[in-house]
């Protein structure tokens, strides 16, 4: 089987992808953030299908939305009542607005099905040093801020007590989700997405004690997931 060049495209890419979203997840649970991160994963079809529209990659149509929209969210929603209610009041419009650019493009019902569902199988080389580039660039850039980010995420009222900038650490950190949904969703889609950033690092929460053991048991069970 790994004879084949595209089943070892697909492996390489999916234990990337894994790695990101086992590591991301773990502060997406942290922060209560499983609605935003299904939000962006809308965001993301609509940024692909407007790439689309524009004759675009998928991909950078939806860094663009994606992107863009995490400001903006990070700008209305830092407090947690508000949250919510802004996502709801976008999460429509945008679904809508995905549906409007492929329609417009004249695309097909398969074209859509591979933007919401990923396809694992149509990697190329040149996309997994593309997927391995921008998770790289995800993962130094938690790196650099993870103590902050470990302690709003797990500690938000001591870290307000000793001066920590919520709303840019917010604003950041909503930036590198949403390169980490753009960058998975070419593997396993918009709608998946949601389910490899929430479900490892949910189950990793019950049974590690320690930030660090959270991140290597979501990555574990999200290589167990994209390997099956």
């Amino acid at each position: 089987m790994f004879n084949f060049e595209f089943m070892q495209n697909a492996y390489l890419a999916a234990t990337v992808i894994a790695i990101l979203c086992g590591i991301i997840g773990v502060f997406v649970i942290a922060r209560n953030m499983s609605f935003l991160t299904h939000t962006l994963s809308e965001i993301g079809f609509a940024g692909a299908s407007f790439g689309v529209f524009m004759s675009w990659p998928p991909l950078n149509g939806m860094l663009l939305f994606t992107t863009v929209s995490s400001i903006i969210g990070g700008q209305l929603s830092v407090k947690p009542s508000r949250r919510e209610n802004v996502i709801s009041a976008i999460s429509a419009l945008i679904i809508g607005l995905g549906i409007l650019f492929l329609s417009l493009s004249n695309k097909n019902a398969s074209y859509a099905t591979n933007i919401l569902f990923g396809s694992v199988i149509g990697i190329s080389r040149a996309d997994v040093w593309q997927i391995s580039l921008l998770s790289i660039v995800v993962l130094a850039v938690i790196f650099v801020i993870f103590r902050y980010l470990k302690f709003d995420s797990f500690d938000p009222v001591g870290a307000q007590v000793k001066g920590v900038n919520k709303q840019i650490l917010s604003i950041v950190f909503l930036i590198l989700l949403a390169f980490s949904v753009s960058v998975a969703a070419q593997i396993v889609g918009s709608l998946l997405i949601f389910i490899l950033l929430t479900i490892p690092a949910a189950v990793a929460k019950y049974f590690a004690r320690t930030v660090g053991g959270m991140m290597l048991l979501a990555v574990i069970i999200a290589l167990i997931g994209v390997f099956t």
